[in-house]
């Protein structure tokens, strides 16, 4: 793997499996009760400035157990915040920390403060793309699966940076990707169009969600509204009313499919209640996963 994690794109087949072979050992090693205190001493600094419940959970979480120390630096409490200049915040905190995570707004912010920085940077989030999501997602599929090759994804809803990752993981890996989103919500150009010359199963975007969901193994869903898009919620619920997750999609899919979703999940919108809850989902398996994945990363880049 390179010094920083930005993009699944940036990544190569060997680099996937090196994280989820990692990702085992360390979820087994837990499972049982043993202590692996890899990166004692290291401090990880997490910057955040979009609030997050699983992200900000699982990171800190994943270095305590690792025997290191992380720092929770709100970009308010900080100089970033008062107008200091990423460079100059790159290169100092590189002087204190083993590794900065960092969950933002603008991907060109982080491949910023990543070209600055001497030690790692992971994008924990940012509008465009969310990799270390769909680096837990891909691992919960090889778990409920056995492997993600040859298997169709079907994502279903708004064309966000939940879409655009798993479209930059279908260019990387043997996977087919199906997508489904209404007119004027699709998922970036440049990815799009860099990733479908590059997939080896196809890569496809469809206005018909039944037409995605077809012969699926997993369905992928996430909120119709995204933090910071508040105030299209209503607007974006009569766009979005036939994107939803329901009986009738699932039986579309394959009987064995399973039901994916990043979380924070609404109910009634783009997933119903007995799908979410239902015997095909995996969501609460998937959410755990974010922190024996990023423990996987944690070690390999610190």
């Amino acid at each position: 793997m390179k010094k920083d994690l930005l993009s699944v794109a940036e990544l190569e087949l060997a680099d996937f499996d090196k994280i989820f072979k990692k990702a085992r050992q360390l979820k087994k090693a837990l499972k049982e009760g043993r202590v692996h205190a890899s990166l004692k001493g290291k401090t990880l600094g997490m910057i955040f400035d979009k609030s997050s419940t699983r992200t900000r959970i699982s990171f800190e979480v994943g270095m305590y157990q690792l025997g290191g120390i992380a720092l929770f630096l709100n970009s308010r409490d900080t100089q970033i915040g008062r107008g200091e200049i990423i460079a100059d915040s790159a290169r100092m905190m590189s002087r204190y920390l083993n590794g900065i995570m960092i969950r933002t707004y603008a991907q060109a912010s982080v491949e910023e403060f990543a070209r600055y920085a001497e030690i790692p940077v992971i994008n924990g989030l940012t509008d465009l793309l969310h990799p270390c999501q769909i680096l837990s997602d891909l691992f919960t599929i090889t778990e409920k699966k056995g492997s993600y090759k040859g298997l169709k994804i079907a994502y279903i809803g708004d064309g966000n940076n939940v879409a655009n990752t798993w479209i930059e993981a279908a260019a990387r890996l043997p996977l087919g990707l199906a997508l489904a989103c209404p007119e004027g919500y699709d998922p970036d150009c440049d990815i799009m169009d860099r990733s479908i010359k590059e997939a080896a199963e196809g890569i496809a975007l469809y206005r018909d969600p039944f037409e995605a969901a077809e012969n699926a193994d997993v369905l992928y869903t996430d909120v119709w509204a995204s933090m910071g898009q508040e105030a299209e919620h209503e607007e974006r619920k009569k766009v979005f009313k036939k994107y939803q997750i329901n009986e009738n999609i699932l039986k579309r899919a394959k009987k064995d499919a399973i039901v994916m979703h990043c979380l924070p999940a609404h109910r009634g919108e783009e997933i119903t209640a007995d799908v979410i809850e239902g015997p095909h989902s995996v969501v609460i398996d998937e959410a755990e996963n974010r922190l024996h994945v990023q423990k996987a990363i944690l070690e390999i880049l610190l």
